[in-house]
């Protein structure tokens, strides 16, 4: 008798996807896919209930949010999930919130897999920044303004992020601050500290794309008291003014001659 012997099939590749700023709309189309062919999904905090009553019935659900200097679950915990999930052989949905790979650990979680022997793939989302600028009516580069954009984050693990204030306080430069919330007034400072001028347009967008979007319209000079009204996630559009009000600005006039 010839012993034989079955050979399983390897595991699925786990599936990162972006989710949007929150807005179904923002989903893109391999993103559903990938949704709707999911055995479990673990996803974060801030992906958008619009995307989450998209995955079906039956899927199950692991919620590993992460809150900044708040209730977080910890990243080992969220790598070890995602490895015993797919070596479970189950078909495994990695939901961000945004686009996986602009500040969302997106690499530590690779690694994760990639010592385990398992493989991935990623589907890009729509990040908070373009969504956040179109709400605005706004571009995030332009001719004559910048030609360059900065994303960066107001604070990284050892707490308030250092930045290249002297290039940021330049007129006509733009930057999204993720997490800027908490350095309001520390980003303040140092960008006045390095010549930033106080009018400075600078727009927070709280809980972008969701029915309670706000659009808070303020300047470097009002930024921490602007960011105290926002309850919820907000973005902040440094030199980036609403549409609307953006004629009336002083430097963006300036930057316009």
């Amino acid at each position: 008798m010839t012993n034989t012997r079955l050979s399983l099939p390897p595991p699925s590749p786990v599936v990162f996807v972006g989710a949007g700023p929150g807005a179904a709309e923002h989903l893109t189309l391999g993103a559903l896919q990938a949704l709707q062919a999911a055995e479990v999904v673990i996803h974060d905090r801030l992906v958008g209930d619009e995307v989450l009553a998209l995955i079906p019935a039956g899927v199950e659900r692991l919620d590993v949010g992460k809150e900044g200097f708040g209730p977080s679950t910890a990243q080992a915990a969220i790598n070890a999930a995602l490895v015993a999930q797919a070596l479970a052989g189950r078909r495994v949905v990695r939901l961000k919130g945004g686009d996986p790979g602009i500040f969302g650990r997106l690499d530590e979680e690779i690694e994760a897999l990639q010592a385990a022997g398992l493989a991935f793939r990623i589907l890009p989302g729509v990040t908070t920044a373009s969504a956040a600028a179109a709400a605005l009516g706004q571009s995030l580069t332009k001719r004559g303004r910048n030609g360059s954009l900065r994303i960066v984050t107001g604070h990284d693990m050892e707490g308030f992020a250092e930045q290249d204030w002297r290039g940021l306080a330049r007129a006509g430069e733009v930057a999204a601050v993720y997490m800027g919330k908490k350095s309001a007034r520390f980003i303040q400072g140092r960008l006045i500290m390095h010549g930033a001028l106080p009018d400075t347009p600078v727009t927070v967008v709280e809980s972008v794309s969701r029915p309670d979007q706000r659009i808070l319209a303020a300047t470097l000079a009002t930024l921490p008291a602007t960011v105290a009204r926002a309850a919820g996630p907000a973005l902040l559009l440094y030199g980036l003014a609403p549409r609307e009000a953006a004629l009336s600005l002083p430097l963006l006039n300036e930057a316009r001659r």
